[in-house]
Order: C-alpha cells, then structure tokens, then sequence
C-alpha cells in the first residue's frame, strides 16, 4: 500500500501539517506540489516553499514549489495546471490553507472576517472546483480538507463565531462535494486532530511554548492523512474523521510516538464533538 507515483497538491504546505503530509507522501515516492504564499523567509515563521520542497525531496519524492495565494482565481487555475503538466496529472488534493482570529465578533474586524473566509470556505471551494476536471482523469481520486466534524452546538460559534464560520465553511464543501462528486468517484473527506498540533500557529496564536508541549506532532495527521488517500474512492467518502479515532481504526495502538512531550496532559483541539470518545490509551 504506498502512495508512489501519485500526485499529491497541498495548500499551505510550506511547513506545519500540510508540509508533514507532503513528507510522509515522498517516502512513499509520490509527488507533491507545494502551493504556498511564503516565497521569502519570514520572520516569525519556519519554513518556505523552496525549503519545503527541498525537505520534500530529501524524503524520496519530487517536488513542484508553487507561489499561490488560494485567493487568487487564476493563480489556483494555473499552479493546478502547472502540476498536472509537470507530473501528468493529480490525484490527491489537501486543501490545508487556514487562517486563524479567536476573536468575538465587536473585536473581528471586517478585514479579517474576509480574509478567513476567503482562504478558509472560499479557497477550499475554490481550489476543490478548479480540480475537479484533473481529478477525474485519476485513479483513485481523493480531495481531503483539514476541517472539523460539523458539530452545531452553540459552545464552537459563541466565543469566535467569524472563525468556526469559516472553518465550518470547509466543512460544508466536504458534505455538498462528497455528494456531488460520488458519482464521478472523486472521494471528499474531513479530517481533524483530537488535541492541539506542534505548529507554527499554535506557538504564535494560540498558547506560545507551554501548549506546544502539550500537543501531538504534526506527524499524527501526515499518518492518518496517508491512510485515508489508500481508501478506495468510490467507497470512503464524505466521512469527517478523527486523527486517532481513524487511526485506530486502522491498527494503530501505539500514539506516544506523536507526543511532543511525554507525560504532560494533552490539550483538547476545538470542535471535537463530546460524543467522540478516544481510543482506549491514546491520551495515557
């Protein structure tokens, strides 16, 4: 079961979790294009699309570093046709460009209520119609976005209500395409982490140094990722899974290796529903 050959193309891949799932792909000898705004090194921030791909095919695989801002209709258009040319087509897209703004909505300035629904729904939409078309040409198509379960309860919307919008507009393009595309076997998946992930976001955003030591690498969602792109497409779709749920599921039992620091308490991500219980020993 191995992801050689295939072609994989993945928003905000120029570190993070996108960046883990291009990795765990290019063990694999897959190809991975690298669709990503950071040309230049930035100050606050690891990481960017040159050294991505550099990372990329250290790992084994090939790698295309595309400038894209996933707002901008024709830079979309011409980085998938741009990959589909340099590696004869596409078969996998992650649709991982997100923006963040825990903010209630007098604090949420207009600006950023449009920039995240903008890369968050409109982007993952956007990007998700525009490879339709290369999509079809596939064997085993998939489309995953990085979005959470559609859990409508008041407590997700209440204190950042412009964010869970958008990040639930995600969520919304994986039950309408999962539905529209089934027919054309093009598998649309969600997939989300159960506790916060190692990133850039959460160090700078969310909780600086002491919640990074209580997160799970970004290596949990790469693994899971990679089995959800051996699913058959014309079988596996529309589901909204849970990285260790999922995982266990199939046949994982040892999660400690994605911890980033053993033996502190693990902090719970937003919008994992309460009915979704943890695999037995995976927050141990």
């Amino acid at each position: 079961m191995s992801l050689a050959g295939k072609t994989l193309f993945i928003t905000g891949a120029s570190r993070g979790i996108g960046l883990a799932i291009g990795l765990r792909a290019a063990r694999d000898g897959a190809n991975v294009a690298i669709a990503a705004k950071t040309e230049t090194p930035h100050p606050k921030l690891e990481g960017t699309i040159f050294t991505a791909a550099e990372a990329i095919e250290r790992a084994g695989g090939r790698a295309l570093p595309l400038v894209m801002d996933v707002r901008d209709e024709e830079a979309v258009k011409d980085a998938l046709d741009r990959t589909a040319k340099q590696f004869g087509g596409i078969d996998i897209v992650v649709n991982n460009a997100s923006a963040i703004s825990l903010t209630n909505t007098p604090q949420t300035e207009m600006k950023r209520f449009d920039l995240m629904h903008g890369i968050n729904a409109r982007g993952t939409y956007m990007v998700s119609k525009h490879a339709i078309p290369h999509l079809e040409r596939a064997k085993n198509p998939h489309i995953l976005m990085l979005s959470p379960p559609l859990d409508m309860a008041e407590r997700w919307f209440s204190p950042h209500l412009a964010y869970t919008m958008a990040k639930f507009g995600m969520s919304l393009c994986v039950l309408g395409l999962a539905g529209e595309l089934r027919g054309r076997g093009i598998a649309v998946n969600a997939l989300w982490p159960r506790t916060t992930i190692a990133t850039a976001a959460v160090k700078n955003l969310l909780g600086g140094e002491a919640l990074m030591q209580a997160s799970r690498t970004p290596e949990i969602m790469a693994d899971a990722a990679h089995a959800v792109f051996l699913k058959d497409a014309t079988s596996f779709s529309g589901r909204f899974l849970i990285d260790d749920t999922f995982l266990a599921g199939e046949g994982v039992t040892d999660f400690s290796k994605y911890r980033v620091t053993a033996g502190i308490p693990l902090a719970p991500d937003f919008f994992v529903p309460e009915t979704s219980v943890a695999p037995p020993g995976a927050l141990d």
